[in-house]
This record gives C-alpha cells, sequence and structure tokens, in this order.
C-alpha cells in the first residue's frame, strides 16, 4: 500500500481500520469515561506498531501502538489508522498530535472525528498543518457503534442506556403468581453478571427490588464495579433488603420523589445509603434527572434490569437505546403473567419503531438478541465516501 493519498487503495485503508477497531474494544469496559480507541501504523504492507487505549488515566491508542513500535523506531512516511481523531490537548496524558508529527507521517486515516470540545476537529486541523495528509470517515459506521456510549454522553450528557430482561416464549418475566426464577439458563446468567461487570450503573425500580430482593453485583467481579441505582419515588426500600445491608461494600443510590418520608430516608443514610431528591414525581420526569445525574457522574454505560414498570416508563419516554433480551424455550401462559414493558405503550403497530438487530446467539437452549435503537447518540446513520482534509 502506497503511503501517498492519491495513490492509496480505499480497500487497504478498510482493512487496517478494522484490525484498529478490532483492537480499540479490548478497552471495553476499562477505559470509561474515555472512549474505545485503537491504532495500527503501517507502511506499504507492514505493521510497525498498533495499540489501543488500555485503561482510564493511560496512555492513549496512539501513544501505546507508538511504545509497541520500540524506542527509536523508523516511522518516517508510515500512515496511522486511528479509530479517532488524535487528541491535541493536555489532559492525563500528552497530546498524541505531537507524536504523530514528531513521527513525521505521511498520512493519517481516522474513523471518526473527536466531538469532545477540546478536540472536535482541532486535533485534525494541527496535523494538516504539519504538512500530513489526512482522510477521515473510513469504517465510521463500525467506529459510530463501538463509540456509541461515548458519543451520546458528549451530545446529550447521558449515558447510554441498556436494558435487559429474560423471558418466556410467551413473552413472561414471572408467571401469574410473581415466580421468576429462573427462566433463562445458568450460562444466560453468567453472561448478565459478565454485562453487570463492565457498566458503570445497574437501575432497578423499588417494586422489583421488594419483589427479588436482589444484590445487582457481579460474581465473579468484573473490570468496574457498579454503582447500584434504585428508582423509588415514595422512598419505600426496606432496610433489611440485601441492597441496604451490602451499602457499605457496593455502593447504593435511591432516587426519591419530593414526598419520600424524611424519617425513613435518614435511616437509610445511616446504613450507608446515598439518596438523591428528584424534584419531579412524575415518573418518566423523573427518569430525565436521573439520566441527567448519572451523565454528570460521569457514566457511560447504565444498565436497567426492570421491572417491568421502570422498563416501560423509559420506552415511553424513548430513553432506552440498546436491549439485551435473553428467550428461554418455555411457555407459562397466564393473562396476569408479568411482562417486561408495561407503561403506556403504542396504540397502532405502525407507530412502533424498527430496531437494528446487533447480534443473535444460542446459549444452550436459550437465544440472545442485542438490539440498538440509535447509532450513536445524535442518532445519525452511517457516513458515506471518507473526506480527505
Amino acid at each position: 500500500m502506497s503511503t501517498q493519498p492519491g495513490s492509496v487503495d480505499p480497500h487497504d485503508d478498510v482493512l487496517w481500520m478494522r484490525r484498529a477497531i478490532g483492537l480499540a474494544r479490548r478497552g471495553e469496559g476499562l477505559v470509561e469515561p474515555n472512549p474505545m480507541v485503537g491504532c495500527v501504523i503501517v507502511r506499504g504492507s507492514e505493521v510497525l506498531g498498533e495499540g489501543w487505549h488500555r485503561y482510564f488515566g493511560g496512555p492513549h491508542a496512539e501513544r501505546d501502538a507508538l511504545a509497541a513500535a520500540g524506542d527509536g523506531a523508523n516511522l518516517s512516511g508510515a500512515t496511522w489508522y486511528v479509530t479517532l481523531e488524535p487528541c491535541c490537548h493536555k489532559g492525563k496524558t500528552p497530546p498524541c498530535t505531537g507524536a504523530i508529527i514528531a513521527s513525521r507521517a505521511a498520512r493519517v486515516v481516522a474513523a471518526l472525528r473527536d466531538p469532545f470540545p477540546l478536540v472536535n476537529g482541532r486535533g485534525f486541523e494541527e496535523i494538516t498543518r504539519a504538512g500530513i495528509a489526512v482522510t477521515v470517515g473510513v469504517e465510521e459506521g463500525g467506529a459510530r457503534q463501538l463509540c456509541a456510549p461515548f458519543l451520546k454522553r458528549i451530545a446529550t450528557g447521558r449515558p447510554w442506556v441498556i436494558a435487559k430482561w429474560a423471558m418466556t416464549l410467551d413473552g413472561k418475566i414471572a408467571t401469574s403468581a410473581g415466580d421468576s426464577r429462573w427462566i433463562s439458563c445458568s450460562e444466560s446468567r453468567r453472561r448478565v453478571h459478565s454485562l453487570r461487570g463492565r457498566v458503570d450503573g445497574i437501575m432497578i425500580g423499588v417494586g422489583t427490588a421488594i419483589a427479588d430482593d436482589p444484590r445487582l453485583t457481579a460474581r465473579p467481579e468484573g473490570t468496574r464495579t457498579a454503582i447500584r441505582l434504585i428508582v423509588d419515588r415514595h422512598g419505600a426500600l426496606p432496610l433489611d433488603s440485601q441492597l441496604v445491608r451490602t451499602a457499605r461494600e457496593t455502593p447504593v443510590r435511591i432516587f426519591v420523589g419530593p414526598l419520600a418520608p424524611e424519617d425513613h430516608l435518614q435511616q437509610l443514610r445511616e446504613a450507608g445509603v446515598d439518596v438523591v431528591h428528584c424534584t419531579s414525581n412524575h415518573r418518566t420526569e423523573m427518569l430525565g434527572e436521573i439520566l441527567d445525574h448519572c451523565g454528570r457522574e460521569k457514566m457511560t454505560n447504565l444498565l436497567v434490569e426492570g421491572g417491568g414498570g421502570l422498563l416501560g416508563a423509559l420506552n415511553d419516554g424513548n430513553l432506552i437505546d440498546e436491549a439485551h433480551v435473553f428467550i428461554a424455550p418455555k411457555i407459562v401462559g397466564g393473562l396476569n403473567a408479568v411482562t417486561p414493558m408495561a407503561g403506556t405503550g403504542l396504540g397502532m403497530m405502525r407507530e412502533a419503531e424498527r430496531w437494528k438487530t446487533m447480534q443473535v446467539e444460542c446459549i444452550e437452549n436459550d437465544v440472545l438478541i442485542i438490539v440498538r435503537k440509535h447509532q450513536d447518540g445524535a442518532n445519525r446513520e452511517e457516513r458515506g465516501v471518507p473526506k480527505i482534509l
């Protein structure tokens, strides 16, 4: 592959960028609230160095790739493939643009512009001023899918909301008697624990907290320890619940409405529970306040495990970005058996939005379906032809 922009084979650009995206995924659950980023340094058909952002506060992907190339490596005339625009400001690490320019690169190929206000095109401008060719938009769709939680938080100030539920073939999450253990198989439950171990927060409604008395922890522990979040308008979380009893070990935060009784809230505080007051008692408005709060806390991924009232309210408010649905080959029947989505719902089938299927997988006898409503936080579709700057 030539390093001259005019003679580059676009197919080569795609292949190298896909490799960079694959590297970036290795940082999932480790780098947030930063985005996952990968980088491959290539000259001709030779990989000179490659890397990824490995952990929050650690070297960015470009500098990780530079380190992999080795001290004193000759990178002159190379092409740098990076999934996100190189940073041009000093944060926890030095700017990456300086390292690229100092290497005497011939070309930088990026999948996405970084919308972070201190970057947002300035990294590309700095590189082009140094006489290095820049191409933007190669495999943009894949990079947007990768960075969707980060992009949403930058665009809206809110975390990426992942809804999770397990249901039977006839769409029930519990019997009419309220029994739900267990719908899915042990391997499916293991996958849920893995998901819990990479998110910043796990949310349920107080009804589920009372009915199921869950711990909401990842077992075994994952790369992150999620804050356990309870939507509890009336401040009814029992003091003897597992959540309260373990609040000093793993953080618990409840969100209450303006009418919640202060005496019970004080007892929860004394047990180690963090209490956050919302100004509205209306469920959808309250959820908006909660998501804003989570964004201010720099949460990137929020897992919602139910119940049906909470998931339905989120769905009514168009607040779910992604869903992980475990379907077990069981039928329980019953008009009053519990379904995953309550709320108001839709009146006409034509109003139902078609979500994008991201993954379908068999897990023993269960089926896991992962869908997304949006490509990213700005709800933009995959772009077309890459741009040369």
